[in-house]
């Protein structure tokens, strides 16, 4: 699938600009995967993906707990799309493939 491999995300999140690191790997319209910022990994979950759409969550504890939704798309070696951070709202995100 296009979206397997390693990605390096841009999220412009209310505290600035953040990065983060993502693994995806398609298995049909599931998405699995880990995704790591500021020394911390966890496991992607909920993920879908359907041609080059796709969507994860991931659940976070800094700079406070949270659950992160990502909806995107991919093109080729890029990605993009709105990241929602509750009721904070949603903010964009941007992917290049590492």
């Amino acid at each position: 699938m296009a979206v397997d491999g390693n990605w390096n995300l841009t999220m412009t999140t209310p505290m600035g600009e953040r990065q983060a690191t993502l693994s995806l790997k398609a298995d049909g319209g599931t998405l699995t995967g880990t995704q790591g910022a500021d020394g911390n990994t966890a496991e992607i979950f909920d993920g879908t993906v359907s041609g080059d759409a796709v969507n994860w969550k991931v659940s976070i504890t800094n700079p406070m707990p949270l659950t992160l939704e990502f909806i995107g798309t991919v093109s080729g070696d890029s990605m993009s799309g709105e990241m929602g951070i509750g009721p904070m709202g949603s903010f964009p995100f941007t992917g290049t493939r590492a």
